[in-house]
């Protein structure tokens, strides 16, 4: 073992879900070959990695830097190989280093800090001081095959109305239509703001997403049950070992159709977005018309707004949440 720890600069560009598996492989590489290495960071999504204990500042110019790009080959065999999303990374430092990483914790490695957690929420912000969910009612315009009818999750909405408070989020340059009676934050959260929501969260509803990934990765308050609460509408594109935490209600249709019978069907589109992305090469085979503008992906719209009530409705009725009365300041 060298006499000093060796220092490592890890580079990654991809999306901020991405980067939540990223924090896993670093966490499993210091938990399990402590003060072996150093670890830098330069990735997209910069704040998810505030206030994190396994990562260090130094110039990727010294000499004795490693410069690591990160990947995860392992998705290229995900519909086959018993392995989920968390391995990823894992198992590619693994090879790069030449050493095993164990992984720890099923699921990623998120920090806040004290003072973050002593602040309200955005959405106490807007006057409202009860328990909320959040909702993703939406996606990104590369990844269309992931949408689901905006009507399914507005009937979502209205069944739970005075029960449980929902709160859109996303991103504006995203797809996102505004959803009524709910809290609209679309466009009003960073990354770093998104982390100290979902910390005030008792649950999400979303596609597969970052938001997914988060739920599993930030702690809950305390009082609270230890995993957050979460109902993924997932449908056929990937495989659902790949990315379901044991935790989540996961609503997928994997071996329903036969575009997904062997695992995800990993489609990008439902229809060309017109963008000149090669995406626009990968449509969906089965998409569903909705309206003039919209088509959704059959293994989606086989996922109803009942379905998504009932895996809500599970979490009150197995005593993991209360049931909750939405309340206004």
């Amino acid at each position: 073992m060298p006499s000093s720890p060796q220092r490592l600069l890890l580079r990654c560009r991809l999306s901020p879900g991405d980067i939540v598996m990223m924090t896993a492989a670093v966490r499993d590489l210091h938990r399990a070959h402590p003060g072996r290495f150093l670890t830098a960071v330069d990735t997209s999504a910069s704040s998810l990695w505030e206030h994190n204990p396994w990562v260090s500042i130094f110039n990727e110019a010294d000499p004795d830097v490693r410069v690591i790009d990160m990947h995860y080959p392992l998705i290229n065999s995900s519909n086959t190989a018993p392995y989920h999303f968390i391995h990823g990374y894992a198992q590619f430092l693994e090879q790069q280093l030449d050493l095993k990483i164990p992984l720890s914790v099923f699921k990623g490695d998120i920090h806040l800090s004290p003072l973050e957690k002593s602040w309200m929420s955005q959405v106490e912000e807007t006057g409202y001081r009860g328990p909320f969910w959040i909702l993703m009612a939406g996606g990104k315009f590369d990844f269309t095959a992931k949408w689901w009818n905006p009507e399914f999750y507005q009937q979502v909405v209205d069944h739970f109305h005075g029960r449980i408070q929902f709160v859109q989020c996303g991103e504006s340059g995203h797809w996102h239509p505004p959803l009524r009676g709910v809290i609209n934050l679309i466009g009003k959260t960073d990354v770093r703001q998104f982390v100290r929501l979902m910390y005030h969260a008792d649950g999400v509803v979303c596609p597969v997403t970052f938001a997914m990934h988060l739920a599993a990765a930030v702690e809950t308050k305390p009082g609270r049950p230890k995993n957050r609460a979460a109902v993924v509408i997932a449908g056929g594109r990937e495989p659902s070992h790949w990315e379901a935490y044991p935790h989540h209600q996961f609503l997928h249709t994997n071996g329903a159709l036969p575009c997904c019978d062997q695992g995800g069907c990993w489609k990008s589109r439902c229809q060309p977005v017109g963008d000149g992305d090669s995406k626009d090469q990968s449509l969906c085979l089965r998409p569903v018309k909705v309206n003039e503008k919209l088509q959704i992906a059959q293994c989606m719209h086989m996922i109803s707004p009942q379905d998504v009530i009932r895996a809500i409705e599970r979490y009150y009725e197995g005593g993991s949440l209360q049931p909750m009365v939405a309340s206004v300041a």
